[in-house]
């Protein structure tokens, strides 16, 4: 019999076995096993509604730093203005402002961040970028920053129409737009964490949240 009939899996601390093989340990290692994992199930039951908040909050954090690389993006993509850089921008500043706004949307029970947990110098920014995805990104309302209008001209035998349309945008992304990630980025964090203080005081058991290095972009926003 070799190890790798039964696709064994293995990382730096686990080693993963498939049923069909569990099922041929020796009994004491089955019944071990089966009593850790009752073990593990009984504590994952005393705190349910903590780690299904935990897992709905964490699921958020993708959503964060999308937002935030969009932002870099944003201050590192412009060399000079020209139709293509500005047509980018208008890309990119999409992105954010969609990106942004699903982070205060509910739905099919997900976790959202609230408007009052917003320090009240970043709220005037945060109805900024509200008032934008409402009315110029995600529907075709009217907006400050948007105008158009239609230009005809009659030459003797035919009408010429010609469309003009005005638009306005944060070059490189606005200034205040650092601060606001920033702040989310640390709440985000701390509301985790405060979860996980929440279970180890319940369960008795510590529990950590396993994080890696920030990638080289984060906070360089040129």
């Amino acid at each position: 019999m070799r190890p790798e009939q039964y696709n064994l899996r293995e990382d730096d601390e686990f080693v993963y076995l498939p049923e069909e093989l569990f099922k041929l340990l020796p009994k004491e290692y089955r019944d071990a096993a089966q009593a850790r994992k009752q073990q593990g199930e009984d504590v994952l039951r005393i705190g349910d509604k903590d780690v299904i908040g935990l897992i709905r909050l964490i699921n958020m954090i993708p959503t964060t730093s999308n937002l935030s690389y969009i932002y870099h993006r944003l201050r590192t993509s412009v060399t000079e203005a020209t139709p293509a850089s500005i047509m980018e921008q208008e890309v990119l500043t999409t992105a954010f402002i969609v990106t942004y706004a699903r982070l205060f949307a509910s739905g099919n029970g997900a976790v959202r961040l609230s408007k009052t947990s917003i320090p009240d110098h970043l709220r005037p920014v945060h109805d900024d970028i509200m008032e934008l995805r409402h009315k110029r990104y995600a529907h075709n309302d009217v907006h400050k920053t948007v105008s158009s209008e239609i230009e005809v001209t009659f030459d003797n035998d035919s009408f010429n129409i010609r469309a003009k349309m005005n638009f306005g945008l944060y070059l490189g992304g606005r200034d205040e737009w650092e601060e606001l990630i920033t702040f989310i980025d640390a709440h985000m964090h701390e509301r985790v964490f405060k979860i996980l203080d929440r279970l180890t005081k319940k369960t008795g058991y510590k529990w950590s949240f396993a994080s890696g290095p920030a990638p080289d972009w984060v906070g360089d926003y040129g």
